[in-house]
């Protein structure tokens, strides 16, 4: 299975058309004020014209405002929505996109079992955040903690790097990698060069795996 990578944080335009244009397979905008990357509508719309076609755009919400939700959702294009907080299922069913649910791996979860609370989402997203976080500290979570069982795609991120993604997808085998933080020069501000490695990096373990298979 070839594993996709996203690239999360965007805020500037150059950084959304750059990782496209590496091969990232989509790139994740940040709605949640009290974060440093967060973006506004406007930028957002800027951001999304420049990314490459066949490019999801996925937009991150941290218990947020329902109206504020459906404002973003019907003025910014996004293909898939991602939560981070407490929302409840029904709740992140009801915004007519795809969603991907973020599991606080901070925290002692049982991931199967938080999974199969939300039985409409399209993914989870294993992240090294507590409840309440909206993740992008750089941190890393015990890889050793990545669960069995679960039959939606899992999404590993939390402290990768381009000097780390490589092991982290051969001991966890995801569906997609997700970085931020790993690819900055600075706080919302992506690293050419680091895009460039990290997504290279991952593409070598997919050619390695095809050569394999």
């Amino acid at each position: 299975m070839r594993i996709r990578v996203k690239i999360c944080g965007i805020t500037r335009p150059q950084d959304a058309r750059v990782s496209s244009d590496l091969g990232a397979d989509a790139i994740g905008l940040v709605f949640y004020s009290r974060s440093a990357r967060a973006v506004s509508p406007e930028l957002a719309r800027k951001i999304l014209r420049v990314k490459a076609p066949f490019v999801i755009a996925v937009g991150l919400f941290l218990d947020a405002d329902s109206t504020y939700i459906r404002e973003i959702v019907d003025s910014v294009p996004l293909d898939v929505l991602q939560f981070h907080g407490n929302e409840r299922p029904a709740v992140c069913g009801s915004y007519g996109r795809p969603y991907i649910k973020a599991i606080p791996m901070g925290t002692d979860v049982n991931v199967k079992a938080y999974a199969e609370t939300y039985p409409d989402a399209v993914g989870f997203l294993l992240d090294s955040h507590s409840v309440g976080e909206a993740g992008g500290s750089g941190a890393s979570f015990d890889w050793k903690k990545w669960p069995a069982g679960v039959d939606k795609p899992l999404i590993l991120a939390g402290g990768l790097t381009p000097n780390n993604v490589r092991k982290a997808v051969l001991t966890t085998r995801p569906y997609a990698v997700d970085v931020s933080s790993g690819v900055e020069a600075e706080k919302g501000i992506k690293d050419k060069e680091k895009l460039a490695e990290f997504i290279n990096e991952v593409h070598r373990v997919n050619c390695s795996q095809n050569q394999f298979a």
